[in-house]
């Protein structure tokens, strides 16, 4: 028999002034917690759902036994302690408050943008001005029935983007799931690794990027790009998400990956129905408790056109933004967006609004 205690952070102030005990800081950001739903969950099913104030969590954690308390508590420890700073090659983005990862697909059959950009450097360049902390470049579409790309077309694809940037001082990531290409992005000056199988699709990833020793964004996905959306099913998706992160982690730390280096990804869309992409995005918060930076692509994505007439692609901006800003109100600290300018704009005003809230009066 599995028995497991989940912790989700919930009850969010604006700041901790005159609430002494009774609120946690989440993830050492802008975000401060006065409640948490502790979820039972034995052999797979739901037990129970309890919301406990941060002050009486000691005395509810005493009915479990003294092993769930100890894991209890290693989970508190990583929720609340701070995220260190993301360090690409010269460059460090500071992670205590929410940066954004500015997206250039250098293929001509990506869902949103593919093939729209004829220089993909210049509009790099552009979301740089407008505030990205970083570029995330990708040669090869992962969109839903997306086929693969011969490693060789991919590395063509992103080395003369990836090179230019980096020599312009900016911060690269690269989006692959191959090692070839993980290695071929290094010597252009790529810095960090977005990885949508998780280090899973290449037996070399996590050699690769443990020998690099740079890091890495870990995404859950359930099935190929060519089949993910055809059927996915979960008993409980919350659950099942974080625990195959978890698992994903361990086996990168056990490959000689520094944990400090690893982000995690809920994979929103990648093998996952409308209510499986809300019940994640609604219950973020929880998956601080892996300890690791959390990394989100919601950008114009398909759950969006779902919930507003199913609008096309180039009409989900404003849909795109109220996520960004719910996903930094769950501390959320890396935000892979289109349109860099606006999401800039929009977490540059929620951020003012936290600023203000823990100015003392």
């Amino acid at each position: 028999m599995t028995d497991r205690l989940y912790l989700r952070p919930t009850g969010f102030v604006d700041a901790p002034f005159g609430y002494d005990g009774q609120m946690l800081r989440l993830a050492g950001g802008l975000t401060f917690f006065a409640m948490m739903e502790l979820i039972h969950v034995r052999d797979g099913d739901r037990v129970s759902q309890t919301l406990v104030p941060v002050q009486a969590l000691e005395s509810a954690l005493s009915s479990f036994s003294s092993e769930i308390q100890e894991q209890a508590r290693t989970t508190i420890s990583r929720l609340t302690a701070p995220r260190t700073t993301l360090k690409l090659a010269a460059r460090t983005i500071p992670l205590d408050q929410p940066q954004v990862m500015g997206i250039v697909n250098v293929t001509p059959d990506s869902f949103s943008d593919g093939g729209m950009h004829q220089d993909p450097t210049a509009h790099a360049m552009d979301m740089l001005q407008a505030g990205a902390a970083l570029i995330d470049v990708g040669g090869e579409s992962t969109r839903p029935g997306a086929k693969p790309v011969w490693e060789g077309d991919e590395i063509e694809r992103v080395r003369p983007v990836i090179e230019l940037l980096a020599a312009s001082g900016a911060a690269v990531s690269i989006d692959t799931r191959k090692a070839g290409v993980m290695e071929a992005a290094f010597e252009a000056g790529a810095g960090l690794v977005n990885d949508v199988s998780a280090l899973s699709w290449d037996a070399r990833a996590l050699e690769v990027v443990a020998m690099r020793g740079c890091p890495v964004v870990l995404m859950h996905h359930q099935g190929a790009p060519e089949t993910m959306q055809q059927d996915p099913r979960y008993d409980d998706v919350l659950i099942e998400v974080h625990d195959w992160l978890e698992a994903r982690i361990a086996i990168a730390v056990a490959a000689g990956i520094d944990r400090a280096n690893i982000l995690v990804d809920p994979g929103i869309g990648f093998g996952k129905t409308l209510r499986h992409n809300l019940t994640l995005l609604n219950n973020l918060s929880l998956f601080h408790g892996l300890g690791c930076p959390i990394v989100l692509g919601v950008s114009r994505k398909r759950s969006i056109g779902a919930l507003s007439g199913e609008a096309p692609v180039d009409q989900r901006l404003g849909g795109s933004i109220a996520l960004a800003v719910l996903a930094a109100a769950q501390g959320v600290q890396l935000h892979r967006v289109h349109d860099a300018f606006e999401t800039v704009q929009a977490l540059r005003v929620w951020r003012g609004l936290r600023d203000e809230a823990l100015s003392p009066i």
